[in-house]
């Protein structure tokens, strides 16, 4: 039996885990699971992580005794069954603890990519006693474990479903800890601060004072400045993992399903002569230029008495509220330029971004709008004559892009978090400026720092760690 082996490294920063959390038994299991996609592929990757990893792998491996092998080596052989029938020929990759994801023993194993082996793999590894894994729970370990913070364990998830380059480079900078950092630092100034009120609190009765006020007060404020930037970016970071929300309206037969199933190249939408037809929003995504959009194709804009395309209308003008652009599409041909003005100023009231979309141009204007100075993109869905309105989207989501090297908040949880430690601090100024005793100073500082301990895990709760893991997917 010939067995190939190949070295390569690991290198990861450490973190300390936080101390609030009490292990269950479960995490001293051995678990297992697939960490490739499931469904017919060239192979599999099963992976094992815990103490008994080595020998329960060893087991149903016929091949380089496992037990010997150096970390970070790759061996070639074959998975027997009890009967010692052979199952597939596999690579087994082996990273010894503490230089693993998890900082346990950890082997994947690549097999072909049959459903039957694959399961029949797991199936033998949990009757030598590993047990199935739940989702995210490697990376939960490997957290637990102190190989990174939670702020950089939800990067992980974000990086796996990251469709765009947006998605990739923020979830990369966020794994890596350039996230971690920024929180990292600014907890450590304010722990200093509390440190010197906590110790004033013991010496109450000798009126002394640790923390100059004004030293405190610059620090707070610096902080401010800081957090401002990392909660205002929230909104560019939202349009990165959900699209840039881009809702396409205008009166009936104006051509809105039309555009929405010619960018998307598909039939989404039902496309009819008859006035009406689109009575709910309908939803999909497109990513041009590595910028994420999400369409919405909407109810026409009319008064009506039928009681279901009412409150299809009613939803476009909800939609309209919350969306970063607006689409309005026009008929050229039955549309005058006295209506669409009208509707201009609406939109401009409503302090709603939008573009004038003129449809139709395949069949014709109307004469009046030759020399209409007010700017309008014309564009006809169905003959695809789109670039123009592309290269005005794709300029648009630009706008909000922010530089690389910039942090940006892209995680609801890490965003409230923020805000309230912004709030926290507000009120450490408002009670530096009365004031107040240390007692009460302080508790506001305890609370900054419990709010920004629950971005990167040095203040959390068994549940809010199975929550966030919850989604992750099985094998990760």
């Amino acid at each position: 039996m010939s067995t190939t082996i190949q070295k390569f490294s690991l290198t990861l920063p450490i973190f300390a885990y936080p101390k609030e959390i009490r292990l269950s038994n479960s995490f001293h299991d051995t678990i297992v699971a697939l960490a490739t996609p499931p469904g017919v592929g060239a192979i599999g990757v099963i992976r094992v992580s815990g103490k008994s990893t080595i020998t329960l792998v060893n087991d149903i491996f016929y091949g380089q005794d496992l037990t010997t092998c150096t970390s970070h080596t790759i061996s070639y052989g074959t998975i027997r069954t009890e009967k010692e029938t052979i199952l597939d020929e596999v690579l087994v990759s082996l990273f010894k603890a503490p230089a693993s994801y998890t900082t346990e023993d950890v082997i994947e194993i690549s097999t072909h990519g049959s459903s039957y082996i694959i399961q029949k793999v797991i199936e033998l590894l949990i009757s030598k006693g590993a047990r199935l894994a739940k989702p995210g729970e490697f990376t939960q370990r490997a957290f637990i474990n102190g190989r990174f913070d939670l702020a950089q364990a939800e990067a992980v998830a974000d990086l796996i479903a990251s469709e765009n380059l947006s998605m990739q480079q923020t979830a990369m900078k966020q794994m890596r800890g350039g996230f971690s950092d920024e929180i990292s630092e600014l907890r450590e100034r304010l722990v200093h601060f509390a440190s010197m009120i906590e110790l004033e609190l013991d010496f109450s009765e000798e009126d002394v004072e640790f923390a100059d006020r004004k030293d405190l007060e610059k620090l707070v404020n610096e902080i401010l400045d800081t957090l401002t930037p990392l909660i205002d970016s929230f909104s560019w970071g939202n349009v990165i993992k959900k699209g840039v929300p881009v809702v396409i309206t205008g009166k009936p037969n104006a051509g809105k399903s039309t555009l929405l199933n010619a960018l998307l190249k598909e039939e989404k939408a039902i496309v009819s002569s008859i006035p009406g037809t689109t009575r709910d929003f309908i939803e999909d995504n497109l990513i041009l230029e590595g910028i994420r959009f999400r369409f919405i194709d909407t109810a026409g804009l009319r008064e009506t008495t039928d009681e279901i395309e009412a409150i299809g209308v009613k939803r476009t003008k909800e939609q309209m509220v919350k969306a970063s652009l607006v689409l309005y599409l026009f008929d050229g041909n039955t549309e005058t330029i006295g209506q669409l003005v009208e509707v201009r100023n609406e939109l401009v009231e409503a302090q709603t971004p939008f573009l004038l979309v003129g449809t139709k141009i395949d069949i014709g204007i109307l004469e009046e709008y030759e020399h209409y100075e007010i700017p309008i993109i014309w564009i006809s869905a169905a003959k695809n004559e789109l670039s123009e309105l592309t290269k005005r989207l794709v300029a648009i989501g630009k706008q909000n892009e922010v530089s690389r090297d910039q942090t940006i908040v892209t995680n609801t949880r890490h965003f409230e978090s923020l805000t309230r430690t912004s709030q926290a601090l507000s009120k450490v100024l408002t009670a530096i400026s009365e004031n107040v005793t240390g007692d009460f100073l302080a508790q506001d500082i305890r609370e900054a720092l419990h709010h920004l301990g629950e971005i990167t895990g040095q203040v959390t709760t068994d549940d809010l760690l199975d929550n966030i893991f919850s989604k992750f997917c099985i094998g990760k």
